[in-house]
C-alpha cells in the first residue's frame, strides 16, 4: 500500500508459511523482531491462500458495489444513498464503488487463486464475475462521456487523476490507463492531471483549456478543493463526470457544472 508501508509492515498481522512445523515457527520468530502485530505459523498452502483469498475477498466486494451502482444509473437511483442506508444494517460494510480497481495486487491475486484449481474440476465462477466487473468500470466511465459528447474525434478530454491509489503516484494497472488508451482508439485527446505524478502535473485549469469535458478518476485530496466555477468557464462543455464521488452535486450545481456521478441518475442529482 503506497504512503504505508512501513506502518503496515510492523503492524499488520502476517501469516508465516513453512513446509513443515519447525520452519513456520523458526519464520514467526524472524518476523517477530520487525512486526509488532500476530504472526501466525501455517502450511505454505494455506499461507499462499490466505494471501490470495485476502485481496480476492476485495475485490469481490468492490465488483458487488460496482453492480449495484450499475443497478442504480438504471434504475433512476443514488448508490451513494443506497449504499449509506444498506451499512446501517449490522454486519453489512457495503465497499465503495468507483472508476475501477488497479494496482499491483488486486487484478493480479483472484487469478492466481482461481488458477490453482483451473485443472481439478472446481466450478470458479464467482471470482471471474468479480474481475470483470471491476475491469469493465474504466469502459463504463467512457460510455458515460459518450453519451455527452458522442462524438469523440479530435476532441480534448480533461482527466483528473492517473495514479490508481489517491494522493500516491502509483499508476500500476491504473484504471485511468484504460480509459485513456479506449478515448485514443476512439480518436479522443487525452489532457490528463495528476498532482503527484511529474509528467501529468500542472495546473487543473490550464489543463482544462480547450477540453470538452472533465472525468475525475481518482479521489486525490487536491480534488475536493476544486475550482469548479473556474473549470466550468473553460470548458467547451460544463460537465464533469466523477468516478470517485468526491464532487458534491450541491458544490457542481453552485458553481454551474453539470454533474455525471458515477451510480447515480437520481432526479436529486440533476
Amino acid at each position: 500500500m503506497p504512503g504505508k508501508l512501513l506502518h503496515n509492515l510492523k503492524k499488520m498481522s502476517r501469516v508465516a508459511g513453512g513446509g513443515n512445523t519447525q520452519t513456520a515457527q523458526a519464520m514467526v520468530a524472524l518476523y517477530g523482531i520487525i512486526v509488532e502485530a500476530e504472526v501466525d505459523p501455517a502450511d505454505w498452502i494455506t499461507a499462499e491462500i490466505v494471501k490470495t483469498a485476502e485481496n480476492t475477498y476485495r475485490d469481490v466486494q468492490i465488483a458487488f458495489a460496482n453492480e449495484v451502482a450499475l443497478i442504480c444509473e438504471a434504475l433512476g437511483a443514488d448508490v451513494w444513498k443506497v449504499r449509506e442506508l444498506v451499512r446501517k444494517s449490522p454486519g453489512r460494510e457495503m465497499l465503495l464503488p468507483g472508476a475501477g480497481v488497479g494496482g499491483h495486487c488486486i487484478p493480479k491475486d483472484p487469478w492466481l487463486l482461481a488458477s490453482a484449481v483451473r485443472d481439478l474440476d472446481v466450478p470458479v465462477r464467482l471470482i471471474p464475475a468479480a474481475r470483470a466487473i471491476n475491469t469493465f468500470m474504466p469502459v463504463h466511465i467512457l460510455n458515460l462521456v459518450k453519451s455527452h459528447l458522442p462524438e469523440l474525434k479530435g476532441k480534448k478530454i480533461l482527466i483528473l487523476g492517473y495514479a490508481y491509489l489517491q494522493d500516491s503516484d502509483d499508476d500500476r494497472n491504473a484504471p485511468s490507463q484504460v480509459l485513456v488508451q479506449a478515448l485514443e482508439a476512439a480518436g479522443a485527446v487525452p489532457v490528463i492531471h495528476d498532482p503527484f505524478i511529474n509528467a501529468y502535473k500542472g495546473t487543473v485549469l490550464e489543463k482544462a483549456q480547450d477540453c470538452e469535458v472533465a472525468v475525475l478518476m481518482t479521489a486525490h485530496s487536491e480534488y475536493q478543493q476544486l475550482d469548479l466555477a473556474g473549470i466550468a468557464s473553460v470548458l467547451r462543455n460544463p460537465i464533469l463526470i466523477d468516478g470517485r464521488n468526491v464532487i458534491t452535486p450541491q458544490a457542481a450545481q453552485q458553481a454551474g457544472l453539470t454533474l455525471v456521478r458515477l451510480g447515480d441518475s437520481s432526479r436529486e442529482a440533476d
